[in-house]
């Protein structure tokens, strides 16, 4: 018998909009589909929208998810910058607040200042905490997102396993969800622009190089939480330059917007795009030189999963197309033309907001998900 978490899917994705569609499509008595709907209300999870067409007497009220009465925080952390969100339950951002802040300074610092942050946009927008039915946090690392430790992360020290799920919820004893910023940038990419595209690859290059992959809707995680680790496969072994991780002649240490800024004599990728958009010919030439070694990387991966699109992101992405000039150059040389007939190489469409926007839909499907639905109304 379907639970009432399992109603609200089947109202979600519109295949039942009406008490009588419920009853129709699932076979199940009037007196369970009206308890069932009547739980869901009362929770808040969705409400009565207007009235459906009539086949004689009186009109049936339309039933939709109500995004207003929960809230979401979530929380988009690179390694230099920090991002937080108020959101509905639609994932639309009721208020927000952002500050430059280095992820090195160490995971107490970082998430007393997001638990604080956290409070001050449920203070300023005048919303009560009690209505937070989820949070969500990611990072540039690789995270186990089961227990929402970070397994590794060379350019955060001190953050390995630290108990970040702990940490938040001293203030907010609600589901805490932790993933990896390039997955959930992936994400965020895919719901806002291409929810048509069943395969999205996404590449984050900015200090180091990382990437997301969504298939089918779902960010694909792999075994061991790896999957998207692409900045450390290594292409030049006798390459003298070091990588984060150790090694020499990682994908990142040649191509990242860091190996980038070191060998202009800058300091960040923030650097670099000032510079390339300055029109500086040293800057360009060496982002164009390392969009074509991550090209290479890329040709190899597009032609093992066959994505509809490659979404560059992070800040090599506001380079106005050179680094995005260079993939396309070593991807498509090097691959075979049938696995890429159908590609779309595309900058981000989000921008600094795509790490934001796929935390909170990411936290959104959990707090609707069936389970997480029973649960709560059996509380």
């Amino acid at each position: 018998m379907l639970t009432a978490g399992q109603v609200l899917q089947l109202i979600r994705q519109g295949s039942c909009r009406t008490r009588k569609d419920l009853i129709e499509f699932t076979g199940l008595s009037r007196s369970t589909i009206t308890d069932r709907v009547d739980r869901l209300i009362e929770a808040g999870y969705i409400h009565e929208s207007g009235v459906g067409a009539s086949g004689g007497g009186r009109p049936p009220s339309v039933l939709d998810v109500d995004p207003g009465k929960h809230l979401l925080l979530v929380a988009d952390l690179g390694a230099s910058h920090a991002r937080v969100a108020l959101t509905d339950l639609a994932a639309r951002p009721l208020a927000e607040e952002h500050t430059e802040m280095r992820i090195q300074r160490g995971p107490e610092p970082v998430l007393t200042w997001v638990r604080q942050a956290f409070q001050r946009l449920l203070d300023e927008s005048g919303r009560d905490p009690a209505r937070v039915t989820g949070i969500g946090i990611d990072l540039p690392g690789s995270v186990d997102y089961a227990s929402g430790r970070m397994i590794r992360s060379f350019l955060m020290p001190g953050w390995d396993d630290h108990p970040i799920k702990d940490a938040i919820r001293r203030a907010f004893d609600v589901p805490i969800l932790v993933d990896n910023d390039a997955k959930a940038m992936a994400l965020g990419e895919w719901w806002s622009s291409w929810r048509r595209c069943p395969s999205l690859l996404l590449v984050k290059v900015s200090t180091g190089i990382g990437a997301g992959i969504v298939i089918d809707g779902r960010i694909y995680r792999g075994v061991d939480e790896a999957a998207g680790s692409i900045g450390h496969v290594r292409l030049r072994e006798t390459d003298d330059r070091v990588c984060t991780c150790g090694s020499r002649g990682c994908v990142a240490s040649l191509a990242s917007g860091h190996a980038i800024a070191r060998a202009l004599g800058q300091e960040t990728s923030r650097d670099v795009v000032r510079l390339v958009q300055a029109g500086d010919p040293s800057a360009i030439a060496l982002t164009q030189e390392a969009g074509r070694t991550l090209g290479v990387v890329l040709a190899a991966a597009v032609s093992l999963l066959n994505p509809g699109v490659v979404v560059l992101a992070g800040d090599m992405a506001e380079t106005r197309e050179h680094y995005l000039t260079g993939i396309r150059e070593s991807l498509y040389r090097r691959s075979l033309p049938y696995t890429t007939r159908n590609l779309k190489i595309v900058p981000s469409a989000l921008g600094a907001r795509a790490g934001i926007t796929g935390t909170a839909i990411m936290v959104m499907e959990h707090v609707l998900s069936p389970g997480t639905v029973d649960a709560a109304l059996r509380q």
